[in-house]
Order: C-alpha cells, then sequence, then structure tokens
C-alpha cells in the first residue's frame, strides 16, 4: 500500500530508515492528474530503484498565468490508486505551505538553456521549476529522479541544475508515451474539446514531416515553415516556435550536423501544447 506523506521532517524520516538498510531511494516529480506518461516514469523508477516516492504538487511558482493554475486538474485520490497499482512506496503530496513556508524568498535559477522557447513564452517559468525541483531533490534525499523527455527543455535544465550545484542525484530521462495517433500524453489533454482532440495528432504529424525532410537534406528553414503552415492549417490557433536545436544545450541549428531535436509549442483551443522529438 503506497503511504501519503505531507511533510518534509515525516518524509526524511522515512528515507533515513531505508538509507540505513543500503535502499537507494528514486523519485519522480509531478503536478498530478497522473497518466500512462508519469506511470511509465514510476515503473522506471521502480525497476531501478529499491524504494519509489512520486511527489505531486502543483507549483504556482512556475504558472505565470493564473487562470492555468487554477485550472490545472487535481485528482489526488484517483492518482493514489494509480500509484498503488504500480507499488509506489510513497506519495509525497505537500501544502502549498509546506513548500513556501511564510517569508520563502528563495529562487534557484539555470541562466542560458532556461531561455529561449519556454523561457521566452512562459517568463519565469523555469526559476519555479529549479527552485522546486531543488526543494523536492532536498526533501526526498533521493539518489535518482526520473524526467520524461516530453519536456525536453526542462529535462535539460535540471540536468545543469544537478552539475551546477553539484546535487548528489542522477538524473533519468524517460522516453515520451504517446497516444495510439501520436499525441503526447499530458494532464492538460483533458481539457481539450472532441474537436481539438482529433486536430491534436497533427503537430505529432507535421513534427514528423519535418524531421523527415530535414534529413533527407531539404534546409532546415524550409521544413521548419512548412510544419508551421501544416499545423495552423489543421486548425491550431498559434504555433509559438517550433525549433530545431542542439539536443544538449538547445543551441539554434540552421544545419543538421550535431544530435538534435526539434522541439514545438502550439496553441489549440485554450490548451497549450508542446512536443519534441530526435532529429
Amino acid at each position: 500500500m503506497t503511504e501519503v506523506i505531507r511533510s518534509a521532517a515525516a518524509l526524511r524520516d522515512r528515507v533515513a530508515t531505508w538509507k540505513r538498510s543500503g535502499m537507494l531511494v528514486g523519485v519522480v516529480p509531478t503536478m498530478g492528474a497522473l497518466h500512462d506518461g508519469h506511470l511509465s516514469l514510476a515503473r522506471a523508477a521502480r525497476a531501478q530503484s529499491d524504494r519509489v516516492i512520486v511527489t505531486i504538487f502543483v507549483n504556482p511558482m512556475q504558472f505565470n498565468n493564473p487562470e492555468d493554475l487554477t485550472k490545472y486538474p487535481r485528482t489526488e485520490a484517483l492518482d493514489l490508486a494509480l500509484l498503488e497499482a504500480e507499488r509506489v512506496d510513497v506519495l509525497f503530496a505537500p501544502g502549498p505551505e509546506e513548500v513556501y513556508p511564510p517569508g520563502f524568498a528563495t529562487r534557484v535559477s539555470v541562466a542560458g538553456i532556461s531561455e529561449p522557447m519556454e523561457g521566452t513564452f512562459r517568463p519565469g517559468h523555469f526559476d519555479g521549476v529549479a527552485t522546486v525541483v531543488t526543494k523536492l531533490f532536498e526533501m526526498t534525499q533521493a539518489g535518482r529522479a526520473f524526467f520524461g523527455e516530453k519536456d525536453w527543455q526542462q529535462l535539460q535544465v535540471v540536468r545543469h541544475l544537478v552539475r551546477d550545484l553539484n546535487m548528489p542525484i542522477r538524473v533519468i530521462g524517460c522516453p515520451t508515451i504517446r497516444e495510439p495517433d501520436g499525441l503526447a500524453m499530458s494532464s492538460r489533454n483533458v481539457r481539450l474539446t472532441a474537436r481539438e482532440r482529433a486536430v491534436a495528432p497533427a503537430l505529432h504529424g507535421a513534427m514528423q514531416a519535418a524531421t523527415a525532410a530535414i534529413r533527407a537534406g531539404t534546409a532546415p528553414a524550409a521544413a521548419l515553415a512548412e510544419a508551421r503552415g501544416a499545423v495552423l492549417a489543421a486548425g491550431f490557433a498559434d504555433v509559438e516556435y517550433f525549433d530545431l536545436r542542439g539536443a544538449e544545450d538547445l543551441a539554434p541549428l540552421a544545419t543538421l550536423d550535431r544530435p538534435a531535436r526539434l522541439l514545438a509549442a502550439t496553441v489549440l483551443g485554450e490548451v497549450r501544447l508542446i512536443d519534441n522529438i530526435a532529429v
């Protein structure tokens, strides 16, 4: 049975007991509203750790739009049932005051890699991510952390954070889990209308077409322009970015001369969808 813990002190006590027995602890940080993508991370953690903690905390610091924070789905009871089925040892679900107590005045910022793409369209977002991840790593004292590759830029930000601060934790990226039609799983997908849900897979389709064109020798700029047009023609309201970038440093690429990722952020109805694939 999955134990629910809400205080950092109680969690530290539990983890200390595990570590005295020589156990390796894995953590999966989430904001809840769990789906198969999250559960795949829990399975990876179970396979590579002796004990598994899944955290659920809807982090207000990483939302630059208050309405988006309010609308974010919160389904803890359902989430707990899913975690119990995956044999997760602890659900750590702290309240806002546990993570950000009165007088909290510290922010963690990762410069450079956090600034383009999501950093441009969601100012302050990655400061919120870096701050809460730092706190969760300290609270859980885990030796391994599991993140999905769907949020590729976030994964690279966390890797830089851990490297720069010499944190004793290994960050493991896990493959994006998709619906049968290619749509990347996301807690936000439940907000799509039936019509929008039917349109949504066009994003992944356009990304696959652009990747194939670039690999075949088409100039990236032309392939990206074609992909943007295809997404808009499918019925998306906006394309915020559709970029070819270095896989690790996220530097923009004009030619495919090293490992790369194609990354996109779009708006469909009232829902913002992001995705990325290797090129």
